[in-house]
């Protein structure tokens, strides 16, 4: 050994052994303060609160059932005298692949759970990442209660230690092997944190375990590991030889006793090699031992080995049937893999080959559900990445065509695994084997030239394959031509693919990017296979639950759809909108079959009774509507409540109609009589939600003082007040067996509460903003959610997952705003970027990215250096004008900042936020200078008076303020609109002061005396913006009935009405020259309109995702689906 490395050896192992004795001492320590109380938890440590334990809580996960295990009497017995009498905080439980890892975890924790506060078991087979493992771990040791994670996976780890010092909590992680690069003792790329956790338990004080199995010693458990140290390994070895003999008793084989010993000692007790073996010999050799044993070719080289001997057996659809297996990844049942098998075979065959495989232990069965044991599956998942990569190599098609990568109608955690654990190894191992990305797509486009030459219209997967991996390549589809191919299980939501030929492509299975809004409103189809929603379009979408399709559009409503509901026979579709009508749908063509009118203003929620005959609608204009569902007739007005009723519901009897209404209050309503029986009283805020559980006893509700209370229906007594949520509830709903509500918040969280204990048991995240509709599926397996995030998520209620999330293309431009000097356009929207647009070619000429939600405002400084944005992201970011860089963050509020406005002199800049604060900030510093409160009220418009020396904000509490900017008190509250206040601009020459509302109307006010002048009238829903001209004789208006107004500012007149929109105006904008508007609209343009003669003379929009896609003649796609393809930019000759 040369010196160097004889230096080097000597610095790790002083390393070592430093390092060990660190963990000597603190173990001593530990034991010597403990004094041998060894359930006595260190109090001086901070620790988070708890709600009191009254007993253990346990949470399998994927856990196997192990009623039928094996021997390892002396293992269990080391393991609970190392984990609950020596208290170890990690123990490794290693061996190689089969050999009974897993049962021997859960057969330990089952043992031992009573020794816990927590049991908390997961598998790590499909390589999880770590951020998902440490949110699942707090989120269950906190009841729930530790919701807003850091994002740093360092500060995650942290609080989980901490979780562990206050209680003492057993965590199991199985199949560890997962997230460790094949054959190097290193971890996959990006998984590099699981060292970080393991070294941090290990190497921490605290009272808790973490057991890891896996067929590799991390390099963290081997530093710290020792037989007196709190960290310890068990290798695992094969079984003694009165277990196996049990294993050969259960299968009936026959053999003395030495036989059986040498056969065990053959496959060295490997417990998955003996169940395999054992089949073998019952079918090859009729159960006799002796005469397996006398072939004499008994050698054992390891699990894979034996799985390769057991593959050569198989018949090609037994072949077929595990590699499906693998590609799944969870327990799927008979008619799935049915359906994935190209070559459709018959039930009967298929149901043998199962039943062989299952006899030969290659395949597991549970509860008519089919998977692999671990080791299987990642054997045959290898195999499979190995051939498909010399296939590819080799341009043969067979097997390429044979078995889908991914599956794009799979739930999104298993797409998700799909991607990681074939897709990226397969496209690895082809790097490494044609050295790059480029060669990689010219060898499938070689594929591709073979397919569109010999096999076009062959039923398959390789067309949806070679699509999948090109763009997991990220490769520009541009002019790609995949015409008159089969491109099953292709998932082509998210991507860009203009000019893509698809001609008279199969598009079965194949997933896109969909059209969805802000979505108000779910409900689940009675035989719980179909789901629909109502959105910010004033549109209503049907989509099959099982694969995610969209199977129908019903278009006929103005305004946003705020409630949906489908009658109990499931043939009729019922909507309430805020255009005031309420509409009846076929389900079966999306035709209107009624519409029922006689409210006043908008309707907010609509429910049928249990008989279909009734249909109750509840309005802002403070009335419940009963209507004849069989003749559109209102039977009944119910009044009584003093503010908008925003949700009804009828009890299952269709006796009794609940109404929850912004008077804070619950009413009960006779159906029968029209008559109030009872008034709930206890809420502080407005109430959003009621919902009656199935049994009919008890009536929740959601409010805006961020509670859910549940009612006695029979008495009207409150029953528990359920805490929890940190901001407005917009939504609850009962499971169908009346156990569990849901309830969904402007928090961006959904709750589930068990009402026998009202305790929450269980967060749903994943939205990333407010939940406005919630509701089960009739089997109570799924949870549908719709978010203000344009997304449709499926939960499952048993373990909180999300299963799928449906989510539209994201392009509204929600505002726009011309550079003082007229040559650039300025606007930004719901896809996060603000975009500057040349007006001499109207071309895109900067997009700025920084923001990381949906931007809501830009302005340009009056003398046109700087751009202003504002985001949901709680931030302010200034822009230079001139080259588009970043210059500074304000981010000092606390919730989403909706408005910007300059001072005229450039200096201050005004921004106003959901926090109910009107900031002002120095334009030069970034500092804030002052901070106005509004008392509490979201602001949601600002605006600098010509002078600079007045501020105006308006916002939800139906009011605009003018304030002294010199000493920041509020000088005049405007008062008149009915409704929240939006937009709000000062005249040129600071005299008045127009707003826009929710109550359909613009305002123009008197500054000098705070009178309302004009009330300018037309508009037929929500306006969104207002702007005066350069000269104040004209004033532009905006809003979600598609339309903008210009009115004369002398006599309130409106002068022209400008329509071309397909979606609400968000924002209008006057050009320095007075003669050319702009208007930003949800439906992804902006147009540039003649300010004279009103006529829209250009529209400026991004390339949509799918511009100049060819999609003539394709098959496989719902009308509805097609729709879409076409919204976004795809064209049929």
């Amino acid at each position: 050994m040369d010196p160097i490395s004889a230096t080097i050896g000597f610095i790790v192992g002083l390393i070592g052994f430093i390092a060990s004795t660190v963990q000597v001492l603190d173990y001593i320590d530990k034991r010597r303060e403990k004094k041998l109380a060894v359930e006595q938890v260190d109090k001086t440590k901070p620790t988070p609160q708890l709600k009191p334990q009254t007993s253990y809580r346990v949470d399998w996960g994927e856990a196997v059932d192990v009623s039928v295990f094996y021997g390892r009497a002396e293992e269990l017995a080391k393991l609970e005298k190392w984990v609950v009498q020596e208290r170890c905080r990690v123990v490794a439980v290693l061996g190689m692949g089969g050999i009974g890892k897993t049962s021997l975890s859960i057969k330990l924790a089952q043992k031992i759970q009573g020794e816990f506060d927590y049991v908390i078991w997961r598998s790590l087979r499909n390589a999880p990442p770590i951020q998902d493992i440490l949110a699942d771990l707090i989120k269950f040791i906190s009841h729930q209660q530790q919701i807003d994670l850091p994002p740093d996976v360092g500060e995650r780890i942290s609080l989980l230690i901490e979780y562990l010092r206050s209680s003492r909590c057993l965590l199991i992680l199985d199949n560890a092997e997962s997230i460790f690069q094949s054959g190097a003792l290193a971890y996959r790329e990006g998984y590099e944190a699981y060292g970080e956790l393991l070294r941090r338990i290990g190497g921490t004080t605290h009272e808790s375990c973490l057991i890891l199995t896996s067929r590799e010693k991390p390099q963290e458990v081997a530093a710290l590991e020792g037989e007196t140290l709190p960290v310890r390994v068990l290798q695992l070895a094969g079984l003694k030889a009165v277990d196996g003999e049990e294993i050969f008793h259960t299968q009936g084989l026959s053999g003395t006793k030495p036989e059986q010993v040498k056969l065990i000692e053959f496959y060295k007790g490997h417990p998955l090699a003996l169940k395999i073996i054992s089949t073998t010999i019952k079918e090859l050799f009729d159960s006799s031992i002796s005469a397996f044993l006398s072939q004499d070719t008994v050698v054992f080289g390891g699990i894979r080995q034996l799985l390769d001997q057991q593959f050569h057996r198989l018949s090609d659809l037994e072949t077929e049937v595990m590699y499906w297996l693998a590609i799944n990844r969870e327990p799927i049942g008979i008619a799935e893999l049915r359906e994935d098998i190209v070559a459709l075979p018959s039930q009967s065959n298929l149901m043998e080959a199962l039943q062989s495989l299952v006899r030969r232990s290659l395949i597991e069965k549970s509860h008519a559900l089919f998977t692999l044991q671990p080791v299987v599956m990642e054997y045959l998942s290898d195999r499979l990445i190995a051939e498909l990569a010399e296939n590819i190599i080799g341009g043969e098609i067979a097997l390429f065509n044979r078995y889908a990568l991914m599956k794009a109608t799979a739930k999104d955690y298993i797409r998700e695994a799909q991607i990681r654990l074939i897709i990226k190894p397969l496209a690895e191992r082809l790097l490494n084997l044609l050295g790059s990305n480029k060669k990689i797509e010219n060898k499938l486009t070689e594929i591709l030239s073979t397919l569109q030459e010999k096999f076009t219209h062959q039923p398959g997967y390789i067309g949806g394959n070679i699509l999948n991996l090109l763009c997991y390549l990220q490769t520009d589809l541009r002019n790609y031509d995949f015409s008159n191919l089969t491109l099953w299980q292709a998932y082509l939501k998210g991507e860009n693919l203009q000019q893509l030929k698809l001609v008279n492509a199969a598009l079965d299975r194949s997933v896109f990017t969909d059209i969805l809004a802000t979505i108000f409103s779910v409900a689940f189809s009675p035989n719980g296979k179909i789901i629909a929603t109502g959105d910010a379009n004033g549109e209503i979408r049907l989509w099959q639950i099982e694969d995610g399709q969209q199977i129908l559009i019903c278009k006929g409503h103005t305004g946003f759809v705020r409630s949906v509901a489908f009658s109990p026979d499931g043939q009729t579709l019922a909507s309430g909108s805020v255009d005031q009508i309420v509409k009846l749908w076929s389900v079966n063509d999306g035709k209107c079959i009624q519409t029922l009118q006689g409210h006043s203003d908008r309707v907010e929620s609509i429910a049928y009774s249990s008989d279909g005959q009734l249909l109750v609608s509840g309005s802002v204009d403070q009335s419940l509507r009963i209507w004849s569902v069989s003749d559109g007739n209102c039977l009944q007005v119910l009044q009584g409540h003093t503010r908008e009723i925003w949700s009804v519901a009828f009890s299952p009897d269709s006796q009794t109609v609940a109404s929850g209404s912004f008077d804070n209050t619950v009413r009960l309503w006779s159906v029968s009589a029209g008559q109030c029986l009872q008034v709930l009283q206890g809420h502080t805020d407005g109430l959003r939600s009621v919902a009656f559980s199935p049994d009919g006893k008890i009536l929740a509700s959601g409010s805006y003082d961020t509670t859910v209370r549940l009612w006695s229906v029979s008495n009207g007594q409150c029953l528990q007040v359920l805490h929890g949520h940190s901001d407005k509830v917009l939504c609850v709903s009962f499971s169908p067996d009346s156990q569990t509500v849901a309830s969904g918040s402007y928090d961006k969280t959904i709750r589930l509460w068990s009402v026998s204990d009202a305790q929450c048991y269980q967060i749903l995240q994943g939205h990333s903003d407010r939940v406005w509709s919630l509701v089960f599926s009739p089997d109570g397996k799924i949870l549908a959610s719709g978010g203000y995030d344009q997304t449709v998520r499926l939960w499952s209620v048993s373990d909180g997952q999300c299963l799928k999330v449906f989510q539209g293309y994201i392009n509204g431009v929600e505002s726009v705003a011309f550079s003082p000097d007229g040559k650039t356009l300025a606007s930004g929207g719901f896809d996060q970027k603000v975009r500057l647009w040349t007006l001499g070619n109207n071309q895109c000429s900067n997009t700025l990215i920084g923001h990381t939600q949906q931007v809501r405002s830009v302005a340009f400084s009056p003398d046109g250096e700087i751009l202003a944005s504002c985001s949901n992201d709680r931030t302010v970011r200034l822009w230079s004008v001139k080259d588009g860089k970043y210059l500074n963050v304000l981010g000092e509020h606390t919730h989403k900042v909706r408005s910007l406005a300059f001072s005229p002199d450039s200096e201050i800049l005004a921004s106003g936020s959901h926090d109910s604060t009107v900031r002002l900030w120095s334009v030069s510093t970034g500092k804030c200078l002052q901070i106005l409160q509004e008392n509490p009220n979201q602001v949601w418009s600002l605006a600098f008076s010509p002078d600079g020396q007045m501020l105006a904000s308006a916002g939800y509490n139906q009011t605009v303020r003018l304030w002294s900017l010199s000493d920041g008190k509020c000088l005049k509250v405007l008062q008149g609109h009915t409704g929240q206040v939006g937009p709000i601009a000062f005249s040129p020459d600071g005299q008045l002061l127009a707003s826009g509302g929710n109550d359909q109307t613009v305002r123009l006010w008197s500054i000098k005396d705070g009178k309302c002048l004009k009330i300018l009238q037309g508009h037929t829903n929500w306006i969104w913006s207002v702007a005066f001209s350069l000269d104040g004789k004209t004033l532009a208006s905006g809003g979600d009935d598609q339309t903008l107004r210009l009115w004369s500012v002398n006599d309130g007149k409106c002068i022209h009405v400008l329509q071309a929109h397909i979606n609400r105006v968000w924002s209008v904008a006057f050009h320095p020259d007075g003669q050319t508007l702009a208007s930003g609209s949800g439906d992804g343009t902006i147009k540039l309109w003649n300010v004279n003669t009103g006529e829209c003379f250009k529209t400026l929009q991004v390339e949509r995702p799918y511009e100049g896609m060819n999609i003539t003649g394709v098959t496989g796609l719902t009308e509805a689906q097609i729709a879409a393809l076409k919204a976004l930019g795809a064209v049929e000759n």
